[in-house]
């Protein structure tokens, strides 16, 4: 009875912490780029398909899910309480330290939640226009990846 309450109850958490209302509204800090996202491509688009917060920032599978939403979640729960991003000002101040960690970890896992919905490959280069297919060809060859250039696609570059 203990283990089905632990494991509901996680998965309940997790769903609701997966939100962008949770993420935007939840965490003061966030309200920026919460705006942001829902104005960017990834929030708006003429197809109607979005990108959560949780597409983008928490990995699919488990336990790597698990992890990583105690990790991420621990560290933004200290900087709310220390204050560190709290005012737009301090968040303009911290935002280049911010997404350099991001962009980091997305060069790392070779930009992963990207390729979770946008598919890369021979064919996908082929049906591209010629000017671009040689700026995406060094991804194919694991020599680049997504954030190389795309870089203030969710939210706005720093």
């Amino acid at each position: 009875m203990v283990g089905a309450i632990a494991i509901i109850g996680t998965q309940v958490m997790v769903h609701v912490t997966g939100t962008d209302e949770f993420c935007g509204a939840a965490c003061h800090s966030m309200q920026w780029v919460a705006k942001e996202h829902r104005e960017s491509i990834h929030g708006a688009n003429r197809t109607g398909v979005r990108a959560t917060c949780h597409d983008c920032h928490i990995p699919r599978e488990y336990p790597e899910l698990l992890w990583y939403k105690a990790v991420a979640g621990t560290r933004d729960v200290i900087g709310e309480i220390r204050g560190i991003i709290s005012t737009e000002e301090l968040f303009t101040k911290e935002r280049m330290r911010m997404a350099v960690h991001v962009w980091t970890e997305y060069k790392a896992n070779d930009s992963r939640a990207c390729r979770g919905c946008h598919q890369f490959s021979k064919e996908v280069l082929a049906k591209q226009q010629e000017m671009v297919r040689p700026i995406h060809a060094p991804v194919l060859e694991g020599k680049a990846t997504c954030t190389d250039c795309h870089k203030g696609v969710g939210h706005a570059a720093p």
